[in-house]
């Protein structure tokens, strides 16, 4: 069947008081700009012709009254500052948004197929925001999928009360971070009827900008009064995981600036630094990555999913389990920085998995 799927991207609609609109393609010549550094790469790169991405910044330099682009003879294009700052809101809002805006495209997908070839099972799967779970509804073709996106206590909540048939987990392979991550949510693992599906290992630690590199070394740095931070939200793992690690050195976060602005995933911390609204934030190697910032590794975690043992024969959880161990995802998995297979598919226990960790 051919397989039909919504998606949703957010975009900025500037707008003035006499109703002029400015075109959003704007956002994507200025990225094109940003990267290429000559109009007409640029213009190429956003699919319109020379004199239309011309006309779309004279156009925008009429509407701000300031310069969008800075043209030298030699020196190719260049964003202006207000360029930057236009680009890096709309990539912003993305990041802080796509969670949410995707959780709700898998929702509205779901219907879709469902309305089109008749009711079927769908599996539905809570999770932390991450960039490998967010590769499996790319493969809807092997396994239906219901993404919600959610921090873990929310994802253990929907699998216990049935909501959910699977929920991601993630916690350190350092075992004694790990006891620790354990005791916290032990209250919600029932560790007798939960089976785990192993999935991946990630690495965590300090997403910095490149002309921090010589200030920014560790956490200790994190304290000095010139560096700014921007933290992750409080119910997220990641945010869980920071503080067991400043726990470990003796440092509070009230010691450190800017811990209490939060931001909602890894992407978005990541293009909060990038912006240069922060001087340093904590995430995945991968989300530093994309947006070409240093990264110091500070811990390895597994990210596994989990279900109750009695829904592993269920059709689409083999089918789910066989697609994360298939040539076609490892490779995907295999070009995200700072991520690596970690038996995928297979399925163990919590205390197998914690004992390998020990040995």
């Amino acid at each position: 069947m051919h397989r039909k799927k919504l998606q949703i991207s957010p975009a900025w609609l500037f707008k003035s008081e006499t109703g002029e609109l400015l075109d959003p393609t704007l956002f994507r010549l200025l990225k094109s700009v940003r990267d290429s550094g000559k109009l007409t790469l640029a213009a190429q790169q956003a699919g319109i012709s020379y004199r239309h991405a011309w006309n779309l910044f004279k156009r925008g330099n009429d509407f701000f009254g300031l310069p969008l682009v800075v043209m030298r003879k030699g020196h190719g294009t260049q964003l202006s500052p207000l360029g930057e700052k236009l680009l890096w809101s709309e990539q912003r809002i993305k990041a802080r948004l796509g969670p949410q805006i995707d959780s709700m495209a898998s929702e509205l997908n779901t219907e879709l197929q469902q309305l089109l070839a008749g009711a079927h099972p769908v599996l539905r799967l809570h999770a932390s925001h991450g960039y490998a779970v967010a590769l499996l509804p790319d493969f809807s073709d092997r396994v239906e999928l219901d993404l919600q996106y959610t921090n873990p206590t929310e994802a253990l909540s929907a699998l216990a009360s049935g909501e959910s048939d699977l929920a991601s987990f993630h916690f350190p392979a350092c075992p004694q971070l790990a006891d620790r991550v354990m005791a916290l949510y032990e209250h919600q693992l029932d560790l007798e009827n939960l089976r785990v599906v192993r999935f991946v290992t990630r690495e965590q630690g300090l997403i910095i900008r490149r002309d921090s590199h010589e200030a920014i070394t560790g956490l200790a740095d994190l304290t000095r009064p010139d560096i700014r931070f921007i933290n992750r939200n409080r119910n997220s793992g990641t945010r869980t995981l920071f503080s067991l690690l400043l726990d470990e050195r003796g440092i509070s976060e009230s010691q450190i600036r800017g811990a209490e602005r939060e931001e909602f995933t890894h992407t978005a911390v990541a293009a909060y630094v990038a912006a240069g609204m922060a001087d340093a934030g904590f995430g995945v190697e991968a989300a530093a990555a994309q947006f070409g910032l240093e990264f110091i590794n500070l811990a390895t975690e597994h990210y596994l999913l989990m279900c109750h043992e009695q829904r592993l024969q269920q059709r689409n959880v083999r089918q789910l389990r066989a697609l994360m161990g298939s040539p076609e995802f490892l490779a995907e998995i295999d070009k995200l920085p700072g991520y690596n297979p970690d038996h995928c598919g297979e399925i163990c226990t919590f205390a197998e998995l914690l004992d390998s960790d020990r040995h």
